[in-house]
């Protein structure tokens, strides 16, 4: 059966959520979706373009709400998870942060990463009592299931090539080491002493708290920049590869790599064969940590500051999940232990138990698969998307254009919290050939022989159907 609406499922971050998503186009494409994926960027600008669809956002704050709007005008029916409600803040900040009580009353269905995720949004004061709630998993759980490795296997084989024994250090500092200043949870003042004015990270939260979280993280940041080269020095077996976050700034990792032949700094592909390559990870409350616990990589969180109000909340579950270590030598010890094959990876019935609580879909169908079981509810009940009024089409392509234009002249202002070439770090963008490559991937791991045909629109939007 073929469905008539379109799959829309935008990629904001290349390296974090390509794979899984174009996972998700996969397991439509069998199921008869259509899917158009691609840059997130790219597929707004071009949104007045595609056929009615369902469009599978990632967030529903203050931020997506003109977008919203303009997706109504041209009858688009909208879909959300939240990528930032895995390793998420305290309940009243995140819902501050992360959920417009305007947007979303534009969603039609929500899929959760697990219960804990569900709960959260369930006691949102202004959640619509109708609105579904789907405890399905997400995309990117189902890459770090073990029947899903293989589809790394020859970049875990080169990794291994490149770097020999490694150990990875993750770091999630964009909340003060941000790409551009603007991201970070406060911008740069222009004179001393004059008050702290928000940042794009730190929209939502309170003052008190976000001047609190700057100066954890900032403390934390000082002490992996201390590491790093004292880590290299006690283990000259050992390579030692930097990680930033996504969104974060590199330049402070190249200067200490500088003259360092065994310190690297990448953030190149996907988080999992690097993790399936290394001997083991350090970080500190990044969401690697939980990735580490579910595919059995030894995980250590070093803590040489402590902050419970944050570490207690916002942190809690990736640091749960891994070995703990308050000073150097302690971290030294472990990962010692770890190397020579006396401590594995963070264990316990009690720790799984967590983890199913957060994680859905650990076993039986994928996240993709139940997230599109969903969708041919969805579209077997109502197999057309009703068709808006001329008159709104033509308003929602007025605003389309406008914004557009709008985004295009602010991406070059000065301050600009996302210019040009933070899009292409985000989205650098694949070839045809390599998207191909990936779906053969995947049809070969999954053991499905449904022919599937991948069109390039432009230069970043591709089509995935079944042929």
């Amino acid at each position: 059966m073929t469905h008539r609406a379109p799959l829309i499922i935008p990629v904001e971050n290349q390296v974090r959520e390509l794979d899984p998503k174009l996972l998700l186009a996969c397991i439509a494409a069998r199921r008869g979706f259509t899917s158009i994926i691609g840059s997130h960027r790219e597929i707004d600008f071009q949104i007045a373009s595609f056929a009615r669809g369902l469009y599978l956002n990632k967030s529903m704050t203050e931020r997506n709400l003109k977008m919203f709007q303009i997706m109504r005008r041209f009858g688009h029916e909208i879909l959300t998870w939240d990528e930032e409600a895995l390793v998420h803040l305290p309940s009243e900040i995140y819902y501050s942060r992360r959920l417009s009580p305007v947007a979303i009353r534009f969603i039609a269905h929500l899929f959760a990463w697990g219960e804990d995720n569900a709960d959260l949004w369930r006691h949102y004061p202004h959640i619509p009592p109708e609105l579904p709630i789907h405890v399905t998993g997400n995309p990117r759980n189902d890459m770090l299931r073990p029947e899903l490795h293989g589809f790394y296997a020859e970049e875990v084989r080169s990794i291994r090539e490149t770097y020999g024994d490694f150990v990875l250090i993750n770091t999630n500092f964009n909340h003060i080491n941000a790409f551009f200043p603007a991201q970070n949870l406060f911008k740069p003042v222009k004179h001393p002493g004059e008050p702290p004015q928000f940042g794009k990270a730190g929209v939502g939260m309170t003052l008190p708290y976000a001047e609190g979280l700057r100066d954890h993280k900032q403390a934390i940041f000082h002490a992996f920049q201390s590491l790093i080269p004292e880590l290299a020095r006690a283990f000259p077996q050992l390579s030692i590869v930097v990680r930033p976050h996504p969104t974060e700034g590199q330049d402070v990792y190249h200067r200490i790599a500088a003259g360092q032949a065994r310190i690297h700094v990448t953030n190149a592909g996907n988080v999992v064969p690097w993790l399936l390559a290394a001997r083991a990870l350090i970080h500190n409350g990044c969401t690697t940590g939980v990735e580490a616990y579910v595919m059995r990589i030894p995980a250590i969180t070093y803590r040489a500051v402590v902050n419970e109000a944050y570490d207690s909340g916002f942190y809690i579950l990736p640091n749960r999940l891994s070995h703990q270590a308050f000073d150097r030598d302690q971290l030294f010890g472990l990962l010692e232990a770890v190397l020579n094959g006396t401590l594995g990876p963070a264990a316990g019935a009690d720790l799984n138990a967590v983890v199913m609580r957060y994680l859905a879909a650990m076993d039986g169908p994928l996240a993709c698969e139940r997230m599109v079981g969903v969708l041919e509810d969805i579209v077997i009940r109502r197999p057309e998307i009703p068709k808006p009024p001329l008159s709104d089409r033509l308003i929602g392509m007025t605003f389309s254009g406008s914004r557009r234009m709008l985004k295009h002249i602010k991406s070059f202002l000065p301050g600009s919290h996302a210019p040009p070439e933070f899009h292409r770090h985000r989205y650098p963008g694949v070839s045809l050939e390599q998207l191909r490559s990936k779906i053969q991937r995947f049809q070969d791991i999954l053991g499905d022989d449904t022919p599937i045909r991948a069109e390039q629109l432009s230069q970043k939007i591709f089509r995935i159907r079944a042929a």
